[in-house]
C-alpha cells in the first residue's frame, strides 16, 4: 500500500503543521540555508557547518544553494540549474516525485523561497515554505537534532516551466516599453536608492519598485506579515499584468515571488541574473535615488 502525502494547501506551513507531521511518509524536511560572510568583502558560507554543530529541525536534509542546486559553471553566483543537476539534487536529499517537501532557512526565508521557486520551476508545487523558518521553531522550544541524517536516495523528475524566468533582454525590453510587466525590487533600501552596495555601479533597474525582501516578514516572529500588510506593499503592481522580482542576485527576488504567490498573483516570473548581472553592462540603465 502506499503511503500519502501530506497535503499542502499553500505555499507557506506554520511551525505547528510540521511539528504535527513531522515523522510521516513521504515528507522531506530541507534547510536551505546559506551563510552571509562577516567583513568589508562579504562573500557567502555554506550552512551545512551550521546545519549539522547548531541544529536543524529533526529528519531535516541540507540543501546546498550554493552548490547543489547552483550552476557552478556559471560566471554568476546562484544561477539556476539546469534540469539534470536539479533533478540529481532533489533525488539526492529523499525528493521524489510523491513527496511533500518543507524548505526552511535560518534567515528571513529568502533562502528557502529561492527553493521552493527552483522546485516550482521544475514542475513541482508540492513543496512549501516553513513560515518564520528556523528562527521560530527555535523561539517555541521545538526539538531539533544535531549531526547529519542520512537521506534515501530517490529519483526526481522534472517538468520546465520557463515562463518563471525572464532574462535580461526581457528586462530590457520591460525598460523600454516594448513588454508591459512590472518590476519589483528585493535588495535592502539603501542598495535600491544607490546609497550602498558592492556593486561597481548602484542604484536600481529605472521604473522599479522597492519591496525588500527582509521587511516582508515580523521582525519578532519572524513570520510573513499577514496579507493585508503584504497586500499594502505591493499594491502598485497589483494590476493583474505580469510582474517580475529582481535583486542582486535572485535570492531576495524568491522571497518576493512568495509573497506575491501568496496573494494570489499567478503571472509572476523572476530575473535570474538580477542586478549582479544588468549593472555588470555599463549599457544597462540604472536609477540612483541617493
Amino acid at each position: 500500500m502506499t503511503s500519502v502525502a501530506p497535503e499542502l494547501i499553500s505555499p507557506l506551513v506554520s511551525t505547528q503543521w510540521l511539528a504535527d507531521h513531522l515523522g510521516a511518509e513521504n515528507l522531506a524536511v530541507l534547510d536551505a540555508t546559506v551563510l552571509v560572510a562577516s567583513g568589508p568583502h562579504g562573500g557567502y558560507l555554506s550552512g551545512h557547518e551550521q546545519y549539522i554543530l547548531t541544529g536543524h529541525i529533526p529528519g531535516a536534509q541540507f540543501a546546498d544553494l550554493l552548490e547543489d542546486f547552483s550552476d557552478a559553471t556559471s560566471a554568476l553566483r546562484f544561477t539556476k540549474p539546469g534540469q539534470a543537476q536539479f533533478e540529481t539534487a532533489a533525488g539526492a536529499l529523499g525528493v521524489d516525485n510523491e513527496t511533500t517537501v518543507v524548505v526552511y532557512d535560518s534567515a528571513a526565508g529568502q533562502w528557502a523561497s529561492r527553493l521552493w521557486w527552483l522546485f516550482r520551476s521544475w514542475g513541482y508545487d508540492r513543496v512549501a515554505v516553513l513560515d518564520g523558518g528556523l528562527v521560530k521553531w527555535n523561539a517555541e522550544a521545538r526539538e531539533t537534532d544535531i549531526g547529519h541524517s542520512e537521506p534515501t536516495v530517490v529519483t526526481f523528475h522534472g517538468v520546465e516551466r520557463p515562463e518563471l524566468w525572464v532574462d535580461k533582454a526581457y528586462v530590457e525590453r520591460v525598460v523600454s516599453g516594448q513588454e508591459n510587466a512590472s518590476l519589483v525590487c528585493g535588495v535592502p533600501p539603501k542598495e535600491f536608492t544607490g546609497e550602498a552596495g558592492s556593486r561597481p555601479r548602484a542604484g536600481h533597474i529605472p521604473g522599479s519598485l522597492s519591496v525588500p525582501a527582509g521587511r516582508l516578514v515580523d521582525r519578532d516572529s519572524n513570520a510573513y506579515l499577514g496579507h493585508e500588510e503584504l497586500r499594502e506593499k505591493f499594491s502598485p503592481v497589483l494590476d493583474g499584468g505580469r510582474i517580475v522580482s529582481y535583486c542582486a542576485a535572485g535570492i531576495a527576488a524568491a522571497s518576493d515571488a512568495l509573497a506575491l504567490t501568496l496573494l494570489g498573483e499567478r503571472n509572476v516570473a523572476i530575473y535570474d541574473g538580477s542586478l549582479n548581472e544588468w549593472a555588470a553592462d555599463p549599457a544597462s540603465a540604472l536609477t540612483i535615488e541617493a
